[in-house]
């Protein structure tokens, strides 16, 4: 019995203290004000999907097309064993009973690059190979997590300068946050889809061709962090 007493009391207390509380914030003056904040990144981590098709390749065999470009790719520095997945590895000998046409292997792959100039490298290097259709498939930082921190605490700092400087211009000032709320934000990689900003100047985004001096100039968008957050602070 005493057991279920003090419960009851206690769920009384809290529910004061929460109408009470709520009447508190409701009552008295603050200031509502959105800080924002912008950060563009320059990616460090470039993903390439590589298709390997049996038909359009040179040499005899799919598994011969992937042992020369993992040996080209390792020449120009790249580390296989870590950056070179198989995405996907299939054929269509499902329609060759239907169609009576040869079965076509086919695989692709996934590759991160670090650095614009090593995809310039590995267009031009894999293409030697009769290895074409390669696309860029986005774009990340290895860091994007700390930066997404730091344009969080930047939005803060400005919504506290913000209602600051509001504040003095009619003689008052600010006090503690007394409500804080994230907004809808937008961390943009810069990408719609596939490959969408992302400017080859000199090649179209599914590289087929090399320029007469084989030269390109890559150029990606940044990665693009906007941050919104709705704070109240005390007015005194």
């Amino acid at each position: 019995m005493k057991t279920i007493v003090l419960s009851i009391v206690l769920l009384l207390s809290l529910t004061v203290f929460s109408q009470t509380s709520e009447k508190n914030f409701i009552d008295q003056n603050y200031i509502e004000v959105i800080g924002k904040s912008e950060m563009k990144i320059t990616p460090d981590e470039i993903y390439l999907k590589i298709q390997l098709n049996e038909k359009d390749l040179k040499v005899k065999s799919i598994d011969d097309a992937e042992n020369l470009m993992i040996n080209k790719l390792q020449e120009i520095g790249i580390d296989t064993k870590k950056d070179l997945a198989i995405k996907d590895f299939a054929s269509n000998f499902k329609f060759y009973w239907l169609q009576k046409s040869d079965v076509v292997l086919s695989k692709q792959y996934q590759l991160l690059v670090r650095e614009p100039k090593t995809v310039e490298q590995v267009f031009i290097e894999l293409q030697k190979l009769g290895i074409s259709n390669i696309s860029i498939d986005k774009v990340d930082h290895s860091k994007i997590q700390d930066f997404k921190s730091e344009v969080k605490i930047n939005a803060i700092k400005a919504a506290q300068e913000k209602a600051r400087s509001l504040a003095i211009a009619i003689n008052q000032n600010i006090g503690r946050a007394i409500y804080i709320q994230e907004l809808d934000n937008n961390f943009s990689n810069g990408l719609t889809g596939a490959v969408s900003g992302i400017r080859i100047r000199g090649y179209s985004n599914t590289i087929s061709s090399v320029n007469k001096a084989g030269e390109t100039e890559i150029e990606f968008e940044k990665i693009n962090l906007d941050y919104s957050i709705l704070v109240r602070f005390e007015l005194k």
